[in-house]
């Protein structure tokens, strides 16, 4: 048996940052210290970086170092940083997860995908062997169930490091419970999914939510249910609801709707994206906006109350 910390501060919201570019297309390194004071301020408990709302494939290397650098330093060992080091072979992940670990990362995510079980074991050692604090694992499976619960509880037992998992199936509910239970608890496990089903996660057990944007409703709702108001944190979280449902149709709606709800608040100079991208087209630029105005009025509320409002 080990010591185990199953990441106690990566409890509650981790936000995954959408990448922003300023009206050159370059990545805007001031506008994401922004966004990561926004969510501090806002109580999240860490940050992801950089991840599929980030916009990752569409990086070079060079301005994915930049991003993660700037999340570190704005962060400034405050809360966590999770550095997203997935890649199509393992020498390109061992080599970004490398990196992130000497930038400061606190963890390292990489998604694995299952083919077999010494194949995914195999993967998850690969990576492990760089000597990560923690790594993090995405189970990632948009039309299935991604690793079997079995095959994610023998490589927990047999990796060390092999601490958290981000499950991101169809549903992802029941899995949560039986990776919690094949793990007895022990494994860190997260939902990812713009936390869309985020009241049955925590009814579950789950410890962390991967969302975009949103900050203070996120970190809201998560705070009332853990201070056992669960209607409370229903009433907040139905809020948001419609939000999700528009949003969560496609990571590249998702990306777009964002960094133009960052714009709108001010935080980001352009609700700009890396082509191609999805577009907009007329009738979800005017659901988008009807959208985006909602979540601004349900952000500035909890902000007024944070600081003694009504």
């Amino acid at each position: 048996m080990r010591d185990f910390d199953p990441l106690a501060s990566l409890r509650g919201i981790v936000t995954v940052l959408n990448t922003p570019f300023d009206g050159e297309g370059q990545v805007d390194c001031a506008s994401v210290a922004r966004n990561v004071e926004y969510a501090i301020d806002a109580g999240v408990s860490g940050f992801l970086v950089p991840a599929m709302a980030s916009e990752v494939g569409r990086l070079a290397s060079d301005e994915r170092r930049r991003l993660v650098g700037a999340v570190l330093e704005a962060a400034a060992g405050r809360l966590p940083v999770v550095g997203g080091a997935s890649a199509p072979t393992r020498a390109e992940r061992r080599d970004r997860a490398r990196e992130l670990v000497a930038a400061g990362c606190a963890c390292v995510l990489s998604a694995i995908t299952w083919r077999a079980d010494d194949e995914y074991l195999a993967d998850i050692e690969d990576i492990a062997s760089v000597g990560l604090p923690a790594l993090m694992v995405q189970d990632w499976d948009p039309v299935g169930q991604g690793a079997p619960v079995q095959s994610i509880a023998l490589a927990f037992d047999r990796v060390p490091a092999f601490r958290s998992i981000k499950v991101e199936v169809t549903p992802s509910g029941p899995k949560y419970s039986r990776i919690l239970a094949a793990t007895g608890g022990r494994l860190h496990v997260c939902g990812g999914w713009a936390a869309a089903q985020m009241i049955e996660g925590l009814d579950r057990g789950i410890h962390a939510f991967l969302p975009t944007g949103l900050h203070r409703t996120y970190a809201a709702t998560y705070r009332k249910y853990m201070e056992g108001d669960r209607d409370g944190a229903r009433g907040l979280f139905e809020k948001i609801l419609p939000i999700l449902s528009f949003s969560n149709q496609h990571i590249d709606l998702s990306v777009r709707f964002f960094k133009r709800l960052l714009w709108r608040q001010g935080i980001y100079p352009t609700p700009a994206v890396r082509e191609p991208l999805e577009p907009f087209d007329a009738h979800h630029l005017k659901t988008a906006d009807e959208l985006i105005a909602r979540a601004i009025v349900i952000e500035g509320e909890l902000a007024r109350q944070g600081k003694g409002g009504a």
